[in-house]
């Protein structure tokens, strides 16, 4: 692999990953548009890792100020976002159903599910759950309000971010609004939960890894994932913070059309 495909793929996974546009859609369909052979699992753990630097990075704080306050400690100071004290466990609570899908249908996710046309279909339809949640979203909750049953669905949601196409985040954040969680909220709580599950398949996939070597590309990859990576998660919550997420719905339903409109001429 070349440079310049270790950092297309790179920005592809820092952004996709926390946007909620797809990026294992993103990193299936890059391939099959312009060619290019499968960059290896090495690559895809390295991937993984960047985005796990950018959501450790840019929520550091916050997950100290989380386990503080888990404990029974005072987190005063550590971070500008109040965490109740069930928080870490509520995260943890939401976490297991990903975990567990992730477990049970990884082969059919090598497989069955990264198909072209079901991409498009994915794209298309949790595209429009996202525009239908915020057009009808009447902000109720922050992070403080968040219940256990909230928790709960929401982790179902990410479960289905198994099949390419629809999103960890477009899942999450979809789900997170039809509760009546407010747009913020919705992201932050998104990328927090990200990280156990980011966290978990990296470390799986670890020790094949380390055996396959680390090149300059798999290095370029988790330095441009990190990089986008945290810039996309600066960017959407302050984005959300004055504007809707109805632009990602527009943008999956283009490329969905593109999708399609490739394959047919193929």
């Amino acid at each position: 692999m070349d440079l310049i495909q270790a950092i297309v793929l790179g920005s592809i996974q820092g952004l996709g990953e926390f946007l909620p546009i797809s990026s294992s859609a993103h990193l299936i369909l890059a391939p099959w548009l312009f060619g290019w052979t499968d960059p290896g699992l090495a690559f895809d753990v390295a991937l993984h890792f960047g985005t796990l630097i950018a959501v450790l990075l840019y929520f550091r704080m916050d997950w100290l100020a989380i386990a503080m306050t888990a404990f029974g400690r005072s987190a005063s100071g550590f971070s500008g976002t109040y965490y109740p004290k069930n928080f870490l466990w509520l995260l943890a609570l939401a976490t297991i159903p990903g975990a567990l899908i992730g477990y049970w249908l990884e082969h059919q996710a090598e497989t069955v599910f990264r198909s072209p046309l079901l991409i498009a279909l994915t794209l298309s339809v949790v595209g429009f759950v996202l525009f239908w949640a915020d057009r009808r979203l009447r902000s109720r909750k922050n992070l403080e309000k968040i219940s256990w049953g909230d928790g709960a669905l929401i982790g179902l949601a990410q479960a289905l971010a198994i099949i390419p196409g629809v999103s960890r985040s477009g899942a999450t954040i979809s789900s997170a609004l039809l509760l009546g969680i407010d747009r913020v909220s919705a992201a932050r709580f998104s990328f927090l939960l990200s990280t156990p599950i980011i966290f978990g398949a990296t470390v799986l996939k670890l020790k094949s890894f380390l055996a396959a070597g680390v090149g300059l590309s798999e290095i370029v990859g988790i330095l441009t994932a990190a990089l986008t990576g945290y810039c996309a998660i600066a960017g959407l919550i302050k984005f959300v913070s004055t504007v809707s997420y109805k632009i990602f719905f527009w943008y999956r339903l283009a490329l969905a059309l593109v999708i399609v409109a490739v394959w047919a001429l193929r």
